[in-house]
């Protein structure tokens, strides 16, 4: 992974310095001058605040500067291109007011990775064609009288998609994660959880009553380490034996783009004997050959996986989240999972349009077009991700994934960045603290099939402009951009090929900060994607 120069990290930690500082001194004297605009702050008439002082700083001191880049409204479908609705403010962010006016912009900021997201076509019609039949709801949760025939050939679809005996949809992704942990384990069990496992993921964890360990982000080795430990020491003061050991990881990590190393955390399964749990909420539907996700795309077997979890909003166009693993399993979720008892079903349009988007990856609708989606898809992520590494950027993740996090580090360079983009008539999300580490604040780029070569050129032209003006080339090449290797050279040979080409002054191997030309990028891009990218 690419680190940027020193001086870039510290004057991030000294810009946050100074925000919090201003932030401090402007509430000083804020709260003894303009006390009208604290009194939320304060216990008035023996009510305690809901909102604290120290929880809503960051809010109120550093997130409201740079508020117009978040929740922007959108009207109309978010497929290749999105419309904004225009909006100023008059009081630094606090309210915003609509200009009446629209902006339509390039989308690069929508999980819409295989194009489902469509108000025509055979998806729409299909949802159209239900709604006629079904209606708009099923007005019961899933236990009473919600469970249609719709749901039973969605949940069959799923579960012959994802290679698993059976399956349950669920309305809502967060919520299934949320809900389905403290169904699998409880007292007496342990997580063991990827540090940078997605919020539902925690939030579910907590809510089991199980004792949670984490380890470093697709460490195996860190993995390896604490299960010996946890697995030789048994629970706490007891030292009983864990009634059940659940590593949870996921397929494709949406703030980082970096997969999950799941060949070598299988075989730890294999020698530890623990159970193993994929969220597959961004890699389904947008990785593998056939698009069914992180174990198609490595050959595993999804019987090495004991349960599989996805979301249907992302690669599907649609909304909600799967579970898929074994009968007894799901069975068992079905009657514990409050979410299924409590929650509301799955709406009939929503599942008409998960089912003909599963159809039409495999090919029962339109052949040969879920096809060409995945192979866009594969083409694109592999093009813009080349292509930035070449102009000097710093990118975050793996090859073929189809987010891209393109490293900004400096508060002050999210707004900028953002509003460039926009000027540009591109949307893009920028994210910062508390959602990534504090010095890693990244423009995140999501890639889909619905996007052409040139939309990828038009925003590389424009990454290419903002970068040099904002000064985000800082790529020092050990993380890829460099030239394909010569004819007849293999990446085994590689490094001897670089140590008999080029040599520092000690014998080391020279590694050039990769600074091509925009037309050459655009140039030799399309054949250069072929190969393993450098």
């Amino acid at each position: 992974m690419d680190e940027p120069p020193y001086y870039y990290l510290l004057t991030t930690y000294i810009s946050y310095l100074i925000l919090i500082v201003f932030g401090h001194v402007r509430d000083f004297f804020g709260k003894r001058f303009r006390e009208e605009h604290y009194r939320h702050l304060q216990a008035m008439d023996g009510y305690a605040p809901l909102n604290s002082d120290f929880d809503n700083f960051y809010v109120r001191r550093l997130k409201m500067r740079i508020n117009d880049c978040f929740s922007r409204p959108v009207t109309g479908v978010p497929g290749r291109y999105i419309t904004l609705v225009d909006r100023k403010s008059d009081d630094h962010n606090l309210h915003f007011q609509l200009t009446g006016t629209t902006t339509e912009t390039l989308n690069m900021s929508s999980y819409n990775y295989l194009g489902f997201a469509q108000s025509e076509g055979p998806c729409a019609d299909a949802v159209e064609e239900a709604v006629k039949k079904y209606g708009m709801t099923t007005a019961s949760p899933r236990g009473d009288a919600g469970t249609s025939d719709l749901h039973v050939e969605v949940e069959d679809l799923i579960a012959k998609f994802v290679g698993k005996p059976a399956a349950m949809v669920f309305s809502m992704g967060f919520g299934t994660n949320a809900t389905a942990f403290p169904a699998l384990v409880g007292k007496g069990c342990l997580i063991i959880s990827d540090e940078l496992n997605h919020a539902s993921i925690r939030f579910g964890a907590r809510l089991s009553g199980a004792m949670i360990e984490m380890f470093k982000h697709n460490d195996v080795k860190d993995l390896e380490r604490l299960l010996r430990e946890v697995i030789s020491q048994g629970q706490p003061r007891t030292h009983r034996p864990w009634k059940k050991i659940l590593v949870v990881l996921e397929g494709l990590y949406s703030m980082e783009g970096s997969m999950c190393n799941l060949p070598s955390i299988v075989a730890l399964k294999r020698k530890y004997k623990f159970n193993l749990f994929v969220d597959e909420a961004h890699s389904v539907g947008a990785l593998g050959p056939k698009g069914r996700g992180v174990c198609d795309y490595f050959g595993v077997d999804t019987s090495e996986v004991d349960i599989l979890m996805g979301t249907l909003t992302k690669s599907f166009g649609a909304n909600g989240g799967y579970i898929a693993g074994d009968k007894a399993i799901i069975e068992k979720l079905r009657t514990t999972n409050a979410g299924t008892i409590f929650g509301e079903s799955p709406t009939p349009p929503v599942l008409a349009q998960i089912s003909s988007a599963l159809r039409c990856i495999t090919g029962e609708i339109s052949p040969g077009q879920g096809e060409e989606r995945l192979q866009r898809l594969a083409f694109n992520s592999r093009y813009l991700r080349l292509g930035l590494k070449r102009l000097g950027f710093i990118v975050y993740g793996h090859d073929d994934s189809p987010i891209i996090p393109l490293l900004l580090y400096n508060p002050a360079k999210m707004p900028a960045f953002s509003h460039e983009m926009l000027k540009r008539k591109i949307s893009v999300v920028v994210v910062g603290y508390p959602a990534t580490p504090l010095v890693s604040s990244r423009a995140r780029f999501c890639v889909s099939a619905a996007h052409t070569k040139d939309d990828l050129d038009r925003l590389l032209s424009a990454c290419d402009e903002i970068g040099s003006v904002l000064q985000l080339k800082f790529s020092s090449g050990v993380a890829g951009g460099a030239e394909p290797l010569p004819e007849g050279v293999t990446l085994e040979m590689e490094k001897e090929w670089k140590r008999q080409e080029k040599l520092d002054g000690q014998g080391q191997m020279m590694v050039q900060p990769p600074r091509w030309r925009l037309n050459e990028v655009l140039k030799r891009g399309v054949q250069d994607v072929k190969m393993p990218l450098r």
